[in-house]
């Protein structure tokens, strides 16, 4: 007997009745929710699965965009303000829905900025800095976090790329993040910008379409962590506001040596706001005390293959190491009458304010002298806001602010899925807090009281709100006088001015790097029709040179004349330039390989080795395998790295020391020679002494002159010393080194 031991006519009764349809009410209650499922008496076969999915796919072809409640929309690019350079106004239901809707698409990784690296230290203000017409910083700002020089804020900095996902390799071309957090004895500031001081889009409205573009492709989910596809340059090739900000991303400011070798920039126009409550608009920069330098795109490529963690292991290493990294403090201040006199309007993102029209006065430092003692703990759960400030900082109209000011609070209830993602340790002010928040999930406080209400008689009305000539925070009293209206201002409309500015400023060597970047980007995208509008629709309206020089690279017929839109003006601005704005002055933190084999010179070695590092570098020795080597007097050293496990792209420069053996054993090495010639290639400095020079002359280094017996040469960044004069060699190539790239070199014939 079966386990169903009910009868036939039982089990007949048991059965949901057909309507008058012939439809079970079961069968009508499936279809009815939207259940989809395969009976098990159907055939069941290759495409089944797909048949089912049917039901639940969405086309867009030839439809009218709507919200998610089935609305029409007649505008996705522009957020609701009061007047066209007004505030963004919390009704706009669009805006929420679509931003909301983004914000909550990655769990629980950061939709951006998902790979990052962070180092706690410190801002201290100068004691009396240079402000031109101003006397004192307190004539500006009544921020205690800028104007107290006796006063170490505490901080953490996390630097991270913006597109890729968490596990993609540091050294994509992207935009860095540059993101600080401010414990000040006010509360929390949080200064959340980019290593690029404009940004993609103008309006905070945008933003979604955007990153979807940037990312992987929806259907295949590629390419991870880079744009050369073709939705982001279908994108890009529609939007002109998005031209300058390409600019920047094309040139070596998008491939950072290091994190401590980078600009970072508040991006967007703010206010700084005094005692009395006079406000003028700022705009925030942090210079690297080590330089800004780049790497090169062959480079990036190989360095993501031998260590994708490259950025992040050199921070903590640096600093493992007993460096302090320093980064100052800068602002441009400007008020509102200064700012209605320039050609462009200090409320659009996609401009900068030009340091030849208004220099940037630095006011303080900052150090980063101490490395996470969780990664978890502290750099993947520190979350970060622009709505974070204290009382003397205040915000600008900026559309991409405004929409950011609410972003950042929805994204981090994603990603953490409470409010309480403030009272993570990374996160918590050092100072008190005390407020009628209440419970929720994680909720790390034990509210006393009975009353978590205002106004209230039980608890004495505390907490208490503080006054502004107290210290409590007022928002500046901005006359808003418009219409509520989707719409962009006229003075957001010039595209073009900027980025040939941007052009224009950039050495020949960074000019070919734009275009060899833009060969590798559009070179990657499938339509030509894409391709066709970067270069006639965008390009064009910058430089027609550089237009035409892309189009060569990607198979357009270059354009025969300028666009109708290209600017004119032949202004430059060499602070724009990352070779032209370099001081040039020291090596320090900088990493330089030593290649040696046994038999090597150890007074070569010693020499150099102690004038590197008493210039602050760091001096690893690479050898075919790991272990002591013995030098020509009996003198070892051990091996830092091998052949196998390092390249000279995970360098700074290169040193061969002398000593016929070693030589001998390194020109019979191919690793050796593939790491001179890939040196030279990515026009790093070299040096050699004595018969290490022989090295580099079994490479054949091209237009490279190689010293005669009892000469010290400097060739293009390459120094050979066959002399006893090893001061005189290590002197010149500390300045070789100093100069970082060697871009007058030509190494196209150098096999690597």
């Amino acid at each position: 007997m079966s386990d169903d031991d009910s009868t036939p006519t039982e089990r007949d009764e048991e059965q949901p009745q057909a309507t008058d349809g012939g439809e079970s009410d079961e069968s009508r209650s499936d279809a009815e929710s939207g259940r989809t499922g395969t009976s098990r008496d159907d055939d069941i076969d290759e495409n089944s699965k797909q048949e089912q999915l049917d039901d639940v796919r969405e086309n867009p072809e030839g439809e009218q965009l709507t919200s998610d409640h089935g609305v029409t929309i007649s505008d996705t690019d522009n957020s609701l303000k009061a007047g066209e350079r007004g505030p963004t106004i919390m009704e706009d239901f669009h805006f929420r829905e679509k931003m909301t809707q983004f914000d909550h698409e990655s769990i629980p990784e950061r939709v951006v900025h998902a790979r990052g690296s962070g180092a706690h230290g410190y801002f201290q203000p100068y004691e009396d800095p240079d402000l031109g017409e101003y006397d004192d910083i307190e004539e500006l700002t009544k921020a205690k976090v800028l104007t107290d020089p006796d006063q170490k804020t505490p901080v953490f900095t996390r630097f991270s790329t913006v597109v890729g996902s968490r596990g993609s390799a540091d050294t994509v071309r992207d935009v860095r993040g540059f993101a600080t957090k401010f414990y000040t004895e006010e509360g929390n500031w949080d200064l959340v910008g980019n290593n690029i001081p404009v940004f993609f889009i103008q309006d905070a409205m945008e933003f979604p379409d955007l990153v979807h573009s940037i990312k992987p492709e929806p259907d295949d989910g590629t390419p991870q962590a880079s744009a050369a596809h073709d939705t982001f340059w279908d994108f890009a090739s529609l939007k002109p506001e998005i031209t300058h900000m390409i600019m920047w991303v094309l040139s070596g400011r998008a491939l950072p040596r290091a994190y401590r070798m980078m600009q970072g920039f508040g991006v967007h126009t703010f206010r700084l706001v005094n005692d009395e409550g006079d406000a003028r608009f700022v705009k925030f920069h942090w210079t690297p005390e080590l330089d800004t330098s780049q790497l090169v795109w062959d480079e990036t490529q190989k360095i993501a293959g031998k260590n994708p963690d490259f950025n992040r292991m050199d921070l903590y290493d640096v600093i493992e190491a007993g460096y302090e990294l320093e980064w100052e403090l800068g602002v441009q201040v400007f008020d509102e009458e200064e700012a209605a006199e320039f050609d462009f309007d200090v409320l659009d993102p996609t401009k900068i304010v030009p340091e030849s029209e208004v220099p940037v006065r630095p006011i303080g430092k900052m150090v980063l002298n101490e490395t996470p003692d969780n990664f978890f703990a502290e750099v993947e759960q520190v979350a970060f806001h622009p709505g974070n400030v204290v009382p003397g900082i205040d915000f600008s109209n900026d559309p991409l602010l405004q929409g950011r000011l609410f972003s950042y609070q929805d994204t981090q209830l994603n990603r953490f899925g409470s409010a309480n993602w403030d009272e993570i340790p990374i996160n918590r002010p050092v100072t008190e807090r005390h407020n009628n928040q209440r419970a929720g999930f994680m909720r790390q406080e034990i509210n006393e009281g009975k009353a978590s209400y205002k106004p209230n008689s039980i608890g004495d009305d505390d907490p208490r709100e503080v006054p502004e000539g107290e210290g409590g925070y007022e928002h500046h009293a901005e006359k808003i006088d418009g219409k509520k209206i989707r719409n962009r201002s006229e003075s957001f409309q010039t595209h073009f001015d900027q980025a040939r500015l941007f052009w224009n400023s950039m050495t020949e060597p960074e000019k070919q790097n734009i275009v060899d970047a833009a060969h590798f980007e559009l070179g990657k995208v499938d339509r030509v029709e894409i391709r066709e509008r970067m270069v006639y629709d965008l390009f064009n309206n910058v430089d027609h040179e550089f237009a035409k020089r892309v189009a060569e690279g990607i198979g357009i017929e270059p354009p025969e004349e300028p666009g109708d839109e290209m600017p004119t003006h032949d202004r430059e601005d060499s602070r724009l330039s990352i070779e032209q704005r370099r001081d040039a002055d020291s090596i320090e933190t900088r990493k330089i390989a030593v290649l040696v084999d046994d038999g090597y010179d150890s007074d070569h070695l010693e020499t150099i080795e102690s004038t590197l590092e008493d210039e602050g570098a760091r001096v690893k020795i690479v050898s075919k395998i790991l272990g002591d080597k013995t030098s020509e007097n009996g003198d070892t050293v051990e091996a830092d790295k091998s052949h196998v496990t390092t390249e000279s792209v995970l360098f700074d420069a290169l040193f061969v020391p002398g000593g016929e053996d070693s030589v001998d054993a390194l020109v019979e090495q191919g690793d050796a020679k593939h790491f001179v010639a890939e040196t030279f290639k990515h026009k790093k400095p070299i040096a050699a002494a004595g018969s290490g020079t022989e090295l580099l002359e079994a490479v054949d280094l091209p237009d490279v002159e190689i010293a005669d017996d009892g000469e010290t040469v400097s060739s293009d960044g390459v120094v050979t010393g066959r002399g006893d004069d090893l001061e005189e060699l290590a002197e010149a190539f500390v300045d070789a080194i100093a100069e970082h790239r060697h871009w007058e070199r030509s190494p196209k014939e150098v096999p690597a």
